[in-house]
């Protein structure tokens, strides 16, 4: 596999950023919100929160935390808001069109979950593994790009869960193949897959190369931990204490992950994410 090649996959994964002004607010309207610690108040699917302008923008966006809603600070589309607004359907506005409004709020949330796939998948294929292992990752993401590509009437036919299960498989063995090199030197226990680790004290330890799938690590200290090699895919960082932790060659971590943590400037991230605004005022 050449270098050529993971920075191809790299490029993929780093491009997939919202891009809110070429979206119709699709997050703001078309999933549901259910008031709690992280929003002010309920909203169903389909209804346009009343903080949206008509200019799609957020009348409180520099105000969300401190009014109650720190869920739309961590929230992000991957891209797939804008996809749906500019390309499934051809820059149309859902307001005042029923019809197109309701398929709109179906595609969106499928829409997520596919780019969510190519995420991951382009992130796998970024790193040192085997040919064979590329090649199957590689198919899967063509697959997938063909997807995003569907007329909204076929996507919403798609089965995702048959999509997801064999790329799941794929990104397992990914981690277990990047995971490997450190483990045989690592006498320690290396699996905590959908452990329970909230408000555990992990300050400074070193813990790469785990298996963190699926854990709960709400309010957990990982102050200054060396979280290498960790895979991250599915786990629960609300809260979580990330202060001067080394992230930087973490697996399969999102931008939301990171969104609802708290971290600083000594955070060190994997080159496809950014440090939220709101580490900045801490």
């Amino acid at each position: 596999m050449s270098e050529n090649t993971n920075l191809l996959a790299k490029d993929v994964r780093k491009s997939m950023q919202a891009d809110c002004q070429n979206c119709f607010g699709l997050c703001c309207t078309a999933l549901n919100i259910a008031a709690s610690s992280d929003f002010a108040i309920y909203k169903p699917a389909g209804t346009p929160c009343p903080n949206l302008q008509a200019n799609f923008s957020c009348q409180i966006h520099h105000e969300l935390r401190n009014k109650g809603f720190k869920g739309c600070t961590v929230y992000d589309c991957l891209g797939a808001g804008q996809w749906v607004s500019q390309t499934t359907f051809h820059g149309q506005d859902w307001r005042g069109n029923a019809e197109i409004a309701n398929a709109m709020f179906q595609v969106f949330p499928m829409m997520e979950q596919l780019y969510e796939m190519i995420a991951y998948v382009a992130e796998a294929m970024s790193y040192e593994i085997s040919q064979h292992l590329y090649d199957q990752l590689h198919e899967q993401l063509e697959k997938l790009q063909h997807l995003t590509n569907l007329d909204a009437k076929t996507l919403l036919t798609i089965d995702i869960l048959h999509i997801r299960l064999p790329i799941n498989v794929l990104l397992v063995k990914t981690s277990e193949q990047i995971r490997q090199k450190k483990v045989l030197n690592n006498r320690r226990k290396i699996s905590y897959r959908g452990a329970d680790w909230m408000g555990k004290h992990l300050r400074g330890k070193d813990l790469s190369a785990t298996d963190l799938r699926g854990a709960f690590l709400i309010a957990a200290n990982l102050e200054n931990a060396d979280l290498r090699e960790v895979d991250f895919i599915g786990a629960d960082l609300r809260d979580a204490n990330i202060r001067g932790a080394n992230l930087s060659t973490a697996m399969f971590l999102t931008q939301m992950q990171i969104n609802s943590a708290l971290g600083n400037s000594e955070t060190k991230l994997p080159y496809y994410l950014k440090m939220p605004p709101h580490w900045k005022r801490k």
